[in-house]
């Protein structure tokens, strides 16, 4: 998983404009999840507030991300990416996914892509879980 991550960002690095990974990432999570709260991002992100403040104060000034009032709680910010946003996240997802398509196609049998499928499909929900530490010996890798 490290070396096809590792892979695909040198894949998008012609397209990108200077940003940093976690910075794409948030980017790319606020355009999956629609209007989000920075609170929700950092959880989503599994980092600090603060350092969700840093990402997104610096993609608001890169015009990739604009906040406004959350008509729910006024004292938050609902954040949305911008037409520019969106065409980066898009630029970065049309070039990694032609890469990716290659890659299996020359690479990777039929029966193996429908193995890939599957485990693709096991690894967002665990990347998605929320779980708490396992106690006690109820649980070994």
């Amino acid at each position: 998983m490290t070396r096809l991550r590792a892979r695909l960002r040198l894949e998008q690095a012609s397209v990108t404009t200077g940003q940093t990974m976690s910075q794409l990432s948030v980017l790319g999570r606020i355009g999956d999840s629609g209007p989000v709260t920075a609170s929700e991002l950092a959880q989503a992100e599994h980092v600090r507030a603060q350092s969700i403040a840093e990402t997104v104060t610096t993609l608001k000034k890169q015009g990739l991300v604009e906040a406004r009032p959350d008509p729910a709680d006024g004292r938050k910010s609902l954040l949305s990416v911008t037409s520019a946003g969106r065409q980066l996240i898009d630029s970065i997802v049309d070039v990694r996914g032609a890469w990716l398509a290659r890659a299996i196609e020359q690479h990777v049998t039929p029966d193996e892509r429908e193995i890939l499928a599957q485990a693709t499909e096991i690894l967002s929900r665990v990347a998605d879980s929320r779980s708490e530490p396992p106690t006690g010996e109820s649980w070994r890798v």
